[in-house]
């Protein structure tokens, strides 16, 4: 067995514990872990107040709720007669988006992530309405656009997207992302006659986010409103499968970085790392405090080059604990989902997953995966910053 002590990227983990690794074949789903007590680090997790959502797509704040209410209300002043009707124009449900942040790059602009799919509406004939909904990572680019049932194909879909890049005046882009599998036909039919290449993936964390707002704010207010309607297209959770040969490791470890660190990661994750792919914190609200630890997994491979390069393709958005059988499950693009590593079961491996899984809800759902050559080495082949989000409601 070997003894290996978890650390990333060069700074020193809150959580630093040594992870006892059988592993003759190479595989992280042969990795055990040493029976003792949970660092008080760990522990200590389980006390971070829970976040809150409070931005126009979520806030994430390590102070609680109370609190930063009360501070809102302090700072905020009375709306004139016509500022709350400036308001009300904004989440006028019968408008439809067609928007650019005049200060946005348009050529800087290549990807999109996209919806398109019924909503909780009826029209004139008793029939859903669907919409497209397109955006961009930043949301510097939004464009919706509501349809009668009997206009959903490829073509329909075609002309829309090739009408957002004109009447925007950007270009089309290299990429665009969409979440729900059962649109995949569709969606890349009519992106491949633009030449645009349609990447099934649950990393359209902005589209996500902003159908949760469209929801409220323009959905429910809509006078077709149907409410209690479930989504016709649901997200698809299959059973994890087995991990294919190329992408197993050697060693693998529960770490966690300060979220000042995993910041640092960020923005220097393209100058440092070929392989990853990071997120908008300050776009999604996270305001957690600099100290606040972030819960990752940390692999380590004698070919993490090539391991990363892997990994890169595959869309990875989730990673989470099955306690129950004592697996780590990878979610990657729509509806794959991988028995990634597995560890010997005990009461004490048991308690640092639950505590793992404690540390990535106090932090909104924010976690992490490191690529490494070497568990104590300084540095990272490929990290990628993950998001559990709840599915959108429509």
């Amino acid at each position: 067995m070997t003894t290996a002590t978890a650390i990333v990227a060069g700074h020193g983990l809150a959580l630093r514990r040594s992870l006892l690794l059988s592993n003759p074949q190479g595989k992280p789903s042969g990795t055990t872990f040493s029976a003792r007590a949970l660092h008080p680090a760990a522990r200590s997790l389980l006390a971070v107040a829970t976040p809150s959502r409070t931005s126009r797509c979520r806030s994430v704040s390590s102070e609680s709720s109370t609190a930063a209410a009360a501070e809102t209300a302090d700072e905020e002043e009375p709306k004139s007669a016509e500022e709350n009707e400036e308001a009300e124009e904004e989440v006028d449900p019968l408008v439809e988006v067609c928007y650019l942040d005049p200060e946005a790059d348009p050529e800087g602009i290549r990807e999109w992530e996209l919806d398109f799919c019924s909503r909780p509406i009826l029209d004139a004939r008793g029939k859903k309405l669907w919409e497209l909904v397109v955006c961009d990572p930043t949301l510097s680019l939004q464009f919706t656009r509501f349809f009668p049932n009997t206009s959903i194909n490829s073509v329909t879909l075609r002309d829309s997207l090739a009408s957002v890049a004109t009447t925007l005046g950007v270009p089309l882009p290299d990429r665009a992302r969409f979440f729900r599998s059962q649109m995949q036909t569709i969606i890349s039919r009519a992106c491949n006659e633009l030449g645009v290449k349609a990447v099934p993936s649950r990393r359209c964390v902005s589209l996500l986010l902003w159908l949760e707002e469209r929801y409220e704010t323009v959905y429910s207010r809509h006078p077709g409103f149907q409410a209690g309607t479930k989504p016709l297209l649901t997200l698809d959770n299959p059973f994890a499968t087995s991990l294919p040969e190329n992408l197993f490791g050697d060693k693998w470890a529960f770490v966690q970085l300060p979220f000042s660190a995993v910041r640092e990661e960020v923005e220097s994750l393209e100058r440092r790392y070929a392989f990853g792919a990071g997120l908008d914190l300050d776009l999604l609200g996270f305001e957690l405090d600099e100290d606040t630890l972030v819960p990752g997994v940390a692999v380590e491979s004698s070919r993490a080059k090539p391991l990363a390069a892997w990994m890169n393709g595959l869309e990875i958005c989730a990673v989470e604990v099955d306690t129950g059988r004592a697996n780590l499950i990878l979610s990657a693009g729509v509806s794959t989902r991988y028995v990634y590593a597995g560890y010997q079961k005990s009461g004490a491996t048991t308690q640092e997953a639950e505590a793992w899984e404690a540390a990535k809800k106090a932090c909104g759902g924010l976690h992490f995966l490191a690529i490494q050559e070497n568990l104590n080495s300084d540095g990272c082949v490929g990290f990628w910053l993950l998001l559990d989000l709840p599915p959108p409601p429509v």
